[in-house]
């Protein structure tokens, strides 16, 4: 059974209710990762979850510990969250650069995927910040510097523009998507599907390892429900990691 590493897909909220002179408050933790996890699980992956708090000090801080998985997920986790570690922000203690990690661990033979959301890719705000990172060097996209958000509350309808091995099986009509993080293809990767004139699946390969995005979410809200319910859903996610770990 191949092991998969899932860090991100969760969020915490706390809001403020204000009543004419009296307020309170609520707070309420959430996860986006079971419609993925489960797709990957029925295609026979084990997958071990990191949400972010916890992936702030728990994903590998060695390529050891990083090789025990076949494939690592980045999805709507930001940048800063790796690259931070309690230790070195609070203490001022110098650690492994995780980013680096993932990159060499590519290089060597490992497999990653970059699924879309408000902190992976650019972000809103830019708060991602994965450009400035070496995951960057692996990735077949060129992440932007700026707010790379595409939102489309109307929806908008990805596209298959080339035949793909992962992607085999899939019909051309895919469901409608609510937003995507635009991003530019490198000359050395294969554009699988667009989402308007950007890319929505692309692959590619470094060093002996590979990797692939997914620019759009796979979870509410940009995925909405006809998307996460849509009958090729597991088949998606399956053939993107067969082939990441083919």
């Amino acid at each position: 059974m191949k092991r998969v590493l899932l860090a991100g897909e969760s969020w915490m909220s706390y809001t403020t209710h204000v009543k004419g002179f009296d307020s309170f408050y609520t707070s309420v933790y959430e996860t986006g990762e079971k419609w993925l996890k489960e797709a990957l699980e029925k295609g026979g992956y084990e997958v071990t979850f990191l949400p972010n708090h916890v992936a702030a000090e728990q994903f590998p801080f060695t390529m050891e510990e990083l090789k025990k998985y076949d494939c690592v997920i980045l999805s709507d986790i930001g940048a800063n969250t790796l690259l931070l570690p309690a230790a070195t922000f609070t203490k001022s203690v110098k650690m492994p650069n995780r980013a680096n990690l993932i990159r060499d661990y590519v290089q060597e033979g490992g497999a990653l995927l970059m699924i879309g959301g408000y902190l992976t890719f650019s972000g809103v705000d830019a708060k991602g910040k994965w450009h400035d990172t070496a995951v960057q060097e692996v990735l077949p996209v060129e992440v932007l510097t700026v707010d790379d958000r595409m939102e489309h509350c109307e929806g908008i309808r990805p596209v298959t523009v080339k035949e793909h091995e992962a992607l085999k099986g899939l019909p051309k009509e895919w469901p409608e998507i609510l937003g995507y993080n635009k991003t530019i293809l490198k000359p050395e990767a294969e554009m699988a599907a667009m989402a308007g004139k950007d890319p929505f699946i692309a692959f590619g390969k470094y060093g002996k390892g590979r990797s692939a995005v997914f620019t759009s979410d796979c979870a509410p809200h940009w995925a909405p429900p006809e998307f996460c319910e849509w009958e090729y859903y597991d088949t998606l996610w399956q053939g993107i990691l067969d082939w990441l770990t083919n």
